[in-house]
């Protein structure tokens, strides 16, 4: 991850090698969008390590990003102490605000080492519109995801822990399952908390898309599907 990392560092403007490698599977809006997430996300493919680094699928905006390290229980708040727990390749978030909230994400980079101190130099894209190498204290850190490098079936643990769910039922699980929804291809779910007609006819959707039993229910067959990173 961090070398294919340093291959692009330098690299600078719009569209550029990473933005067009986005936008050709997501579309032509990306070509001249933000694209730090872009990177990591093409470092991640690059490497080998998509499943890891990506747990909801290609990521080009850094909240859910963010999100996905938190709905397997891979995600680390910015404090000092967890800063100074920061390995190379986490993927580490910035909020520029100093708030700390996964909402207010601004900004993504891969960790390249950890200086002490509340401080990592990283690698980051579209800082002054390049890569570059950067310096970041805890103070501008929202938190860091830590991927499952090297295998870990983070799907298959997390998965055991997963509620079966059915239309009606209301929560947490089921906004988690509706940001999961959302990632493979469906604007139109909202994480609203509750299993309605619309979050049982996407589930059905991808059941069918994914080849197991389209009956809107979400347990162990349907959950991997979901979780499933192209």
């Amino acid at each position: 991850m961090i070398a294919e990392a340093r291959k692009t560092i330098g690299m600078s403007g719009r569209p550029n090698k990473i933005t067009k490698r986005y936008a050709a599977k997501h579309g032509d809006e990306f070509l001249q969008a933000d694209w730090c997430d872009m990177a990591v996300t093409f470092w991640a493919r690059e490497s080998g390590n998509a499943e890891a680094v990506l747990p909801g699928g290609d990521r080009a905006y850094t909240v859910w990003h963010a999100q996905d390290f938190q709905r397997i229980g891979r995600w680390h708040s910015g404090t000092t102490a967890n800063v100074n727990r920061a390995k190379p390749g986490d993927i580490v978030f910035f909020d520029w605000d100093a708030t700390n909230s996964v909402g207010a994400i601004d900004h993504v980079g891969v960790v390249e080492k950890v200086l002490g101190g509340g401080r990592v130099q990283t690698i980051e894209a579209n800082t002054d519109d390049a890569v570059r190498r950067r310096v970041r204290s805890s103070s501008v850190i929202a938190g860091y995801g830590r991927p499952a490098y090297g295998g870990g079936h983070w799907t298959e643990e997390i998965v055991k822990k997963l509620p079966q769910l059915n239309k009606g039922d209301s929560g947490e699980h089921v906004q988690s399952l509706q940001g999961l929804l959302m990632a493979r291809s469906h604007p139109e779910i909202r994480m609203t908390g509750s299993f309605d007609d619309a979050t049982e006819a996407a589930v059905k959707a991808v059941q069918r898309w994914g080849g197991v039993a389209a009956d809107g229910i979400v347990g162990p067959k349907t959950w991997p599907v979901l979780l499933r990173v192209h």
